[in-house]
């Protein structure tokens, strides 16, 4: 039961996938998802680059962002996936 519970305050639901758009800030992001699961960046030549993913139970979202905002986004649950990239 409490689990039921935690899964359906979470922030980390199809809805809320759905709200995340290309180009979006990190910090745009973070404050609709809350903190990510985890979290790995990287920088080179001056191109900046973050995975993040947001797991709760069986539900997860991966960001992208080049530079600071959304480039690339997917949604997974089981029985339901999506993706978007940026175009």
């Amino acid at each position: 039961l409490a689990a039921l519970l935690i899964a359906a305050c979470s922030k980390v639901n199809q809805e809320n996938f759905l709200k995340v758009q290309e180009g979006m800030s990190e910090e745009e992001v973070i404050s609709l998802l809350g903190r990510p699961t985890e979290s790995n960046s990287v920088n080179v030549l001056g191109v900046s680059g973050t995975a993040s993913r947001w797991v709760a139970g069986d539900t997860e979202i991966a960001v992208r962002f080049v530079n600071g905002k959304v480039a690339f986004k997917s949604f997974d649950k089981a029985g339901v996936k999506g993706k978007q990239e940026a175009k």
